[in-house]
Formats: structure tokens, C-alpha cells, sequence
């Protein structure tokens, strides 16, 4: 078992952010998720949009309830849709002209007719899971904050609401009004028109500032809108910790089942990246040791590495003694054939190197490893390969 050392202070209290995004939002359940099993303390949540639906799961502190949704999401659970049309539709482009043979083009035509006439989709069905899914008592009596951003259309100002506050019966309402994407049809909510908080502050890292949060955790899932922390200057007293994304969640409007399981299993992994403080790109690695300790494995095991990699890296190229063969020349060639960003050390370099390889032999990704797991790993995938190749000549040659 990989033995991994915390980052964070349990005996502190943090903030969570969680950013708009739509459909995106399973991926803040799977980082909750890793949060919770950490024993992180939660003191409160500001969200926009789907943020602050999960923000309210949150502080309602009712994780089964957000994965069983997110688990069981469908477009038709939100919006009134069918199905089957819109995975239809999910797999049309112009490039797959075919896809348009298994489409219903009449069915298709009335659709976007009715969707100009009645100015957007119908979310009666989140309006209903929203209700079913908040438990206004217990989001009242939670030690835990809450805090949403929306718009309201009708005084034309943007609004940073304290749920608790809100008046008996309008939580549900409170929340709906922050996740009114554009596309939705507009209705009017305790008498008032309202757009997604989105438009106007999609990372509320300022909103939990102003509250006196020292500690902040931010759930990121790069959803469209105002990204209100770029230009946010930081308080030096203010920790701000984040949990992001490093590969494609999908659209804002995709919710597919099938999609939301796996963001929320990588915001599970890559929020324990940021609590154990893992290495790796793409995996997750338990790599404490320093840049000396990496160079050293480097130098011993560097022929075979790249052997499995590129021959050629191993060709004596340029006629220099010791370790100027390596630092001057193969491993430069290296880190650019890798695409390494500047100011790269050799532990970026090792490390690199192992997720490419990885990549290549097609080794797990959702799991943490030591570099030595990863390495043994490798190293029988290649073995294996090696033989797969091998087989067709030993064979040919037993024909001769």
C-alpha cells in the first residue's frame, strides 16, 4: 500500500469554492469525495451555478445524495428533452455527415422550432430535482456557510446572497436562480427574472475573502463566464488551494451519465493530488525525494528507459566523456521530444519520462503509484511486448 503524507492542516477550517460550469459539475462530487475522506474541516461553500447546487449538497453535508445524482444524471433529468435525441445529437458533426442518417430530421426541425418559440429549454425537470434533492431545514441549521452568485435581470444588479438568509421557502428558488444558463427558458422566480452568476462572477474566490476565509479550496471545472479570480489580488494572510481539471470535462449541457462518472472519478484523483501532493501530468505518483535522488536513477537506468522509448536517444551521437553526453545533449533531446516546459529539472524529466512510457504501455491511470510501481510496471508491459514480437519470427523460423 502507498504510504502518502497529507499537505493540508486538519486542524483548520476551509472554504470551498466551486466554480459554474453546468454538466462539468460532477467533478466537484468526486474532489468533495476525496475531501471528505481525508477528514478535511469545512467551515463553508460559495458557488455559482451548478456550484451552488453542489455547494448546497455540501453544506448540507449529504455526499450519497450528490453521487447518486451525478451517477444517475440525463439530459432528461434536466431539461425536457428526450434522451435518445440528444445523444443523437451529441455525436453529429459536420465531419460525420453519416450520423445524420439515424436522426429523426423531422423530429429535429420541430424541436428547434419549438425551442425559438418557447425562448429555450424547459427546466421544469431541475426545478423538480432541485426540490426533491434540497433539504432547507438542514441547510438552515448547518454550522456549515453558504453563500450563491446570480444576476437578477429585473433590478439589473448582481447578487451575492447568503442562503441561510433567504426567506422561509425560497432556498430552492435561491439556488435555481444562480444556474439559469443561457439556453433556459426564462421564468420568473419570487417575482423576479433571473440570469446564471456566471455572467458576472464564475469563481466567487472573492466572495469567501470578504467573509474572512483564510483557507480556501478551489474546485475548479472551467466552465464558461467571468473568471473573477485571474485579477483577484490574494490577501498574504489567504491560503488559496486548487483542484483543476488537466483534460476536457465535456460541454456545459452534456449530461451524460456515462461522462459524469468519469469526471467524478478524476476530480476524485486529481483532488488527492493536491491533498498529498502528488507528482505526474497525467498520473498520480507518490514522489517525494528531491531532484538528486531522480538524476541518480536517471544516469542508472536511463539506456533501458530509452530503449523502450526511442532507440535512437541511445546512439553516442557526439564524442563528450561522462555525464556532458547526457546533460548537454540527450537530455535536452529528451525534454523536447517530451514537450517539457522551461525550467525543467531532472525530476521533472524522470517523471515524464515514466508517463510517457506509461501512456505507451497503457498502464492504469486512476491509482496512485510509487515511481517504483510504475517502473516495475513498465518494465513487464515492455517485456511483454517484447515477446509479442518476438513470437512471429520464432514461429516463421520453425516453418523454414
Amino acid at each position: 500500500m502507498v504510504r502518502i503524507k497529507l499537505q493540508l492542516d486538519l486542524d483548520r477550517e476551509y472554504g470551498i469554492v466551486l466554480e459554474g460550469g453546468g454538466a462539468k459539475g460532477a467533478y466537484q462530487v468526486g474532489a468533495w469525495r476525496a475531501l471528505r475522506e481525508a477528514g478535511v474541516k469545512i467551515r463553508g461553500a460559495a458557488g455559482t451555478s451548478v456550484g451552488a447546487l453542489n455547494g448546497a449538497l455540501i453544506c448540507m453535508d449529504d455526499f450519497q445524495k450528490a453521487e447518486h445524482i451525478w451517477e444517475n444524471i440525463s439530459y432528461s433529468r434536466v431539461m425536457d428533452v428526450d434522451d435518445q435525441l440528444m445523444d443523437q445529437l451529441k455525436k453529429f458533426s459536420i465531419r460525420n455527415l453519416s450520423s445524420l442518417t439515424s436522426l429523426n430530421v423531422g423530429e429535429l426541425i420541430s424541436g428547434a422550432k419549438r425551442l425559438l418559440k418557447d425562448g429555450g429549454f424547459d427546466i421544469a425537470p431541475l426545478k423538480g430535482l432541485i426540490d426533491d434533492v434540497v433539504d432547507e431545514e438542514k441547510i438552515r441549521s448547518s454550522d456549515r456557510e453558504l453563500y450563491v452568485v446570480t444576476y437578477s435581470l429585473s433590478d439589473r444588479q448582481p447578487l451575492i446572497a447568503n442562503v441561510k438568509e433567504a426567506p422561509e421557502g425560497t432556498i430552492s428558488d435561491m439556488l435555481m436562480a444562480s444556474a439559469y444558463l443561457i439556453g433556459f427558458r426564462q421564468e420568473k422566480l419570487g417575482g423576479k427574472y433571473y440570469m446564471d452568476g456566471g455572467g458576472i462572477n464564475n469563481v466567487p474566490v472573492d466572495v469567501l475573502i470578504d467573509k474572512g476565509y483564510k483557507d480556501i479550496i478551489v474546485l475548479r471545472i472551467y466552465g464558461y463566464g467571468i473568471d473573477t479570480e485571474k485579477k483577484l489580488e490574494i490577501p498574504e494572510d489567504v491560503s488559496i488551494y486548487h483542484v483543476a481539471p488537466r483534460q476536457d470535462l465535456g460541454g456545459i449541457l452534456e449530461f451524460d451519465r456515462k461522462r459524469a462518472r468519469r469526471n467524478m472519478l478524476l476530480g476524485y484523483f486529481d483532488s488527492k493530488r493536491m491533498l498529498y501532493g502528488l507528482a505526474g501530468r497525467v498520473y498520480y505518483i507518490n514522489a517525494p525525494e528531491g531532484e538528486t535522488y531522480y538524476f541518480d536513477k536517471m544516469m542508472t537506468e536511463i539506456h533501458v528507459l530509452l530503449s523502450y522509448l526511442k532507440p535512437e536517444f541511445t546512439r553516442d551521437e557526439e564524442d563528450m566523456p561522462g555525464y556532458r553526453k547526457y546533460t548537454e545533449t540527450i537530455f535536452p533531446q529528451l525534454a523536447k521530444e517530451l514537450r517539457m516546459k522551461e525550467g525543467w529539472d531532472y525530476k521533472d524529466l524522470y517523471l515524464s519520462l515514466l508517463e510517457d512510457l506509461a501512456k505507451q504501455y497503457r498502464i492504469g491511470r486512476f491509482k496512485i503509484y510509487t515511481v517504483d510501481e510504475m517502473l516495475n510496471l513498465i518494465h513487464k508491459k515492455a517485456g511483454a511486448a517484447a515477446l509479442r514480437a518476438l513470437i512471429p519470427t520464432l514461429d516463421s523460423g520453425r516453418q523454414v
